[in-house]
């Protein structure tokens, strides 16, 4: 693949839509706003902003919140469900568990197909594949014509141990297409053959849900991409840290339910690979959510065992299909601040969003928001948000404080912090969720930080964590798709294969290797990906015989034979102390055999950055910021672009962009290395 290739990334969150083009070896940066009722005006408005001509882009990388809003806003396509006879109601029973366990009001989540909704078919194969009883054809011509009367156009198929036999599933498709042949189908194999069954149908439903919503969307949009002269190849961000065709991402659109902010993640891995530092704490704070992940050894965590709207005290919706392991909250700087029952002030999770967004954009918001508090605490500029592109209202942020603030009998200023110390509690937590509560220890990790309001919080939240350092990368308000532009094509297989993992398991465990990466170059045949171009590398889920839980253990590519088994078998027992902090000497069973497939992409290349200037000359002017607890302090406030690579700066100081701020204390220096970081110790 050519290395001189044109790329653009677009992002969508809450707030704003972000924009970053490679050219040339240049980097460009624009922000716009997110625009709800039809969210490809908010991407094309950013590409408008840029200089880049349409028909120069090669390539098109897109993280899109269409899907995750389908879902969480509940405004998908009605789905009808066919399953095999006795399972009508797996969606309704889950798994049993109660995640509060004294609550006795608690109640199972809704789910997305009610059981009027749901048909059953006679069929059954077993848990080898073997098939026990035929599929009753007739029955499901019947369904399918009822589900057709009742006005369904899309419906989700998910028969029993499809995952080791798919034969069942694909005649019901060929009888669908027969018998309603507009209707939007999802086959629970296509998108994972591991077992779970709860887990896979639901998976399936969800597919099913979001599908029209996404194909409509990713058609709209390279539709009018299209207008525009653009002719290149357009990719979709998915979960797994990895890109797929526009193609791929209508069938399995599910596959980007997290699709933003993986981007941010996998962006902080690649910083901390070009800072020498392999283990990182990944934070993203935008206009609506504030995201957090860890790596380790350079490699971003991904679990096929993710659930949506998941808390302590609400069971959520799992998904069988690869994530990148991500703690998310409702903590942005559009969260809004309120009073609960108990007279105690909350912030998020529920967000001003992009429109009207805070109270100081002056677009007619009222309630009190995180941005109108670092702005009544001197912390961002009125003048100079998004570059002065817009001008911050401080009168109507003060406006929106102050019922808080006559509430608690306080003054404005008081409020304001008293959100600040709130909203930053609350990510603390979610930063201790993926460290210290994992067993990390947080001073062996450094911490990038991005997004609109990240670099406010961050130097506060890395002294509270304690980690080594806090990174604030190049671009940081756009940082989530620059880390897309930084993916590869990515494919990932599964196979559920229970057994004894010992040498006799050798030939077998190489022939299913075999068949998945046959299945690999077929599914990147349609894409223009030569097997030149294709990198795989393989893991198994291992556990010792009579445990539920695995432990996911690479395997050494090429040919599997005893001393591979052996080697992994290692392996294993090291990961399994590690994170168990036990090993035993047990029978090792294999749960889940997996293959992922890269397709690697040109990625944009970093200029060194160097500055002999002094110091003074990246100054701006002087502001009071309100630190809080350690006083009021007249920051020096500098232009980025401008800080010198050979002085350090001591805090307290603000350091301005355009498309955002960062924030040091007091007792704080900030360095700058060779690719433009900034590093706060």
């Amino acid at each position: 693949m050519a290395e001189d290739t044109t790329r653009v990334a677009v992002d969508i969150g809450g707030t704003f839509t972000d924009f970053v083009a490679v050219d040339d070896g240049s980097m460009s940066l624009e922000k716009a706003s997110t625009t709800p009722s039809n969210f490809a005006d908010g991407v094309l408005d950013a590409l408008g902003k840029s200089d880049l001509d349409p028909s120069a882009i090669e390539q098109f990388v897109h993280g899109t919140t269409v899907v995750i809003n389908a879902i969480t806003e509940r405004n998908g396509e009605d789905t009808a469900l066919l399953t095999t006879e006795g399972f009508r109601d797996v969606l309704d029973i889950t798994r049993a568990n109660r995640p509060d366990m004294f609550n006795f009001q608690y109640q199972k989540p809704e789910p997305f197909v009610p059981r009027r909704h749901r048909w059953e078919v006679s069929e059954r194969i077993d848990q080898a594949g073997d098939i026990v009883s035929p599929l009753d054809e007739d029955a499901v011509r019947d369904a399918v014509r009822e589900i057709k009367a009742d006005g369904f156009d899309t419906i989700a198929v998910s028969l029993l141990h499809s995952y080791q036999n798919p034969t069942h599933e694909q005649q019901v498709r060929d009888l669908i297409a027969d018998v309603h042949p507009d209707a939007y189908v999802t086959l629970s194999h296509d998108l994972t053959k591991e077992y779970r069954e709860y887990e896979r149908t639901n998976t399936a439903v969800l597919n099913s849900y979001v599908r029209p919503i996404a194909d409509e969307y990713l058609d709209t949009l390279a539709g009018r991409l299209s207008e525009r002269s653009f002719n290149g190849n357009t990719y979709a961000m998915k979960s797994n840290a990895g890109t797929a065709s526009f193609d791929q991402a209508r069938r399995r659109p599910v596959e980007m339910v997290e699709s933003g902010p993986v981007g941010g993640v996998y962006g902080a891995a690649r910083v901390g690979e070009q800072i020498g530092e392999p283990d990182i704490v990944s934070f993203d704070m935008g206009g609506t959510t504030a995201k957090t992940s860890l790596v380790q050894d350079g490699d971003v965590t991904i679990d096929t065992d993710y659930w949506l709207e998941s808390s302590q005290r609400e069971e959520g919706y799992p998904l069988k299909i690869p994530v990148v392991d991500i703690v998310e909250i409702g903590a942005g700087g559009g969260s809004v601040a309120w009073v609960d029952q108990g007279g105690s002030i909350n912030v998020g999770p529920q967000s001003s969003g992009a429109d009207p967004g805070p109270a100081c954009y002056g677009r007619g918001g009222t309630d009190p928001t995180v941005t109108d508090a670092d702005l009544l605490t001197g912390r961002l500029n009125p003048d100079y948000f998004l570059g002065g592109e817009m001008t911050l209202n401080v009168d109507a942020a003060r406006d929106a404080l102050e019922p808080l603030a006559d509430e608690f009998g306080t003054s404005v200023r008081e409020a304001a912090h008293g959100i600040l110390q709130v909203v930053n509690s609350n990510m603390a937590n979610a930063l201790k969720q993926v460290s210290i509560r994992r067993g990390h220890d947080p001073r062996d990790f450094a911490m990038v930080a991005s997004g609109g309001a990240g670099p406010l919080h961050a130097a506060t939240l890395g002294r509270e964590l304690g980690v080594k350092e806090t990174v604030i990368p190049r671009a940081p308000g756009q940082f989530s798709a620059w880390g897309m532009l930084m993916t590869d094509l990515r494919k990932d297989f599964a196979r559920t294969n229970v057994r004894s993992f010992d040498r006799d398991a050798a030939a077998d465990i190489d022939a299913i290797f075999a068949e998945m990466e046959a299945e690999a170059y077929d599914a990147y045949a349609p894409e223009d990906v030569t097997r030149d171009d294709i990198e795989l590398e393989q893991t198994v889920d291992l556990r010792y015989a009579g445990q539920e839980h695995t432990v996911n253990t690479p395997v050494e590519s090429g040919e599997i034979d005893a001393t591979t088994i052996d080697e992994t078998i290692e392996r294993f027992h090291n990961r399994h102390e590690q994170t168990f902090n036990f090993r035993m000497d047990d029978e090792v069973e294999v749960v889940n055999l997996r293959l992922t497939a890269y397709a690697p992409m040109p990625k944009p290349e970093i200029d060194a950055v160097r500055n002999d200037e002094s110091l003074e000359a990246a100054i701006k002017e002087s502001r009071e910021v309100d630190f809080g607890s350690e006083g009021i302090h007249d920051a020096r406030v500098f232009e980025r672009d401008a800080l010198p690579t050979t002085e350090p700066i001591e805090g307290p100081a603000v350091i301005e962009e355009p498309a955002c701020t960062t924030l040091v204390h007091p007792d704080q220096t900030v360095d700058v290395d060779a690719l433009g970081n900034l590093h706060i110790s």
